[in-house]
């Protein structure tokens, strides 16, 4: 056992960062200001999008899409059954429903089950790239355009009646930087989200960003200058705006939200993207290289699927499996890992095992391969820092847990 504690998933703050945020807050711009702006830009380009609108989180962002598209009770919108609470709970503050659908091995939603999920009542379908591997896009777009599908939808704003079919909107909290089909996530959905949370591959502490995707006749600045004013209480003038002498006068066009970035967030980002593929992507890759090589040796190690002939992912979650595992043994190997100062984790309960998905009468039984993934899931720590000692560290705490409890010998933990 190392004395030395691995955890799962710190920042990287080094003194680039540091500085970056002293600039800023010595600017005397600490709100949302020109670094944002500039973190916007530079999202829009590296993502091959026209624009990116900066939030405070992935949360606050999604909603602001459904808010705009006019999701409302009465609505139902389509879900994997495996994600974080975040991608249903947003339907429900909106007053929806969720549909929940079983997911494939991969961990990414079962394309082929969708359509059956389909009704009148449907308006958006939220996509989840569970540890950064993008979901197959084009097979959900395929199923949207279907003729059949399209009959059924029912809009009831005017929006909903431009699009003419049920919105794709990309929870892509974990894959920023993954390709699918050669390019860059962020243009392959209506709108896609990311995250930017500490755990997240690039950080700016709490955020996220919108990537806006919308097809003609749609004018995505628009929509980008519309969801802005939406982040901001539906307030037509942001303070950079009023900030501008005698500019100060302002209205209220919409009861929005407040979930705009600040330019102190803004600042970590602009460094976290400035050497995201250089340095962050290629670090984790390594990762992921060095953990599938020394775990593809044991006939009970699953490794996960990060690159294949569409899709490549951004190494966010290593989601290792282990063969033939009870829950319980599961959790057992989870305890003698911690037990040699090694932090792993489980991504994620599926929403049904969560109590007030509970209490609305989900039950994960009606999700078999959500089930099975669960049960025998367990995520190990990749991140820039981690070196390639403590990586063989995992690995070896790792096996040696398996094989123990596996062995039968979990009395001695």
């Amino acid at each position: 056992m190392t004395n030395k504690i691995i955890p799962f998933s710190p920042p990287r703050i080094d003194d680039k960062i540091i500085n970056e945020v002293v600039d800023a807050l010595e600017s005397g711009w600490i709100t949302t200001g020109p670094r944002t702006k500039l973190f916007e830009s530079k999202l829009a380009d590296y993502c091959g999008v026209d624009k990116v609108l900066a939030v405070n989180s992935w949360t606050t962002g999604a909603e602001l899409v459904l808010y705009w598209f006019g999701i409302r009770e009465g609505d139902e919108v389509i879900v994997p059954v495996y994600t974080y609470c975040a991608t249903a709970n947003i339907v429900r503050h909106r007053g929806a429903k969720v549909i929940m659908v079983d997911v494939s091995s991969d961990f990414g939603i079962d394309v082929s089950k969708i359509e059956p999920y389909i009704t009148e009542k449907t308006k958006a379908i939220i996509p989840v790239d569970v540890g950064g591997l993008p979901v197959n896009y084009e097979e959900i777009r395929n199923i949207v355009n279907k003729p059949s599908v399209r009959s059924k939808f029912n809009p009831t704003t005017e929006v909903q009646k431009q699009l003419g079919r049920i919105l794709i909107l990309s929870d892509a909290a974990h894959s920023f930087g993954a390709k699918y089909k050669g390019k860059k996530i962020g243009s392959k959905a209506d709108f896609t989200v990311f995250s930017f949370h500490a755990v997240k591959n690039l950080t700016t502490a709490e955020g996220g960003a919108i990537c806006i995707n919308m097809p003609a006749p749609f004018d995505n600045e628009e929509i980008y200058n519309r969801l802005n004013t939406l982040s901001l209480h539906g307030q037509n003038k942001d303070a950079l705006a009023k900030y501008q002498i005698g500019n100060w006068e302002y209205d209220v066009i919409d009861a929005g939200f407040k979930c705009n970035m600040t330019d102190i967030l803004a600042a970590i980002g602009l460094i976290e993207l400035d050497r995201y593929d250089d340095e962050t992507l290629s670090r984790r890759k390594e990762i992921f290289q060095k953990y599938t090589e020394a775990l593809n040796k044991y006939d009970w190690a699953i490794t996960p699927l990060f690159i294949d002939e569409n899709r490549e992912t951004s190494y966010h979650l290593y989601l290792l499996r282990i063969k033939d595992v009870t829950l319980e043994e599961r959790n057992l190997i989870i305890q003698e890992i911690f037990g040699q100062n090694v932090s792993v984790n489980v991504h994620y309960k599926p929403l049904p095992l969560l109590s007030y998905y509970q209490g609305l009468g989900y039950n994960l039984d009606e999700y078999p391969m959500a089930k099975a993934l669960w049960e025998c899931e367990i995520s190990l720590p990749v991140y820039y820092d981690l070196s390639d000692e403590d990586v063989d560290t995992v690995i070896a705490s790792v096996v040696k847990a398996v094989e123990k409890i596996k062995s039968g010998d979990e009395k001695n933990i």
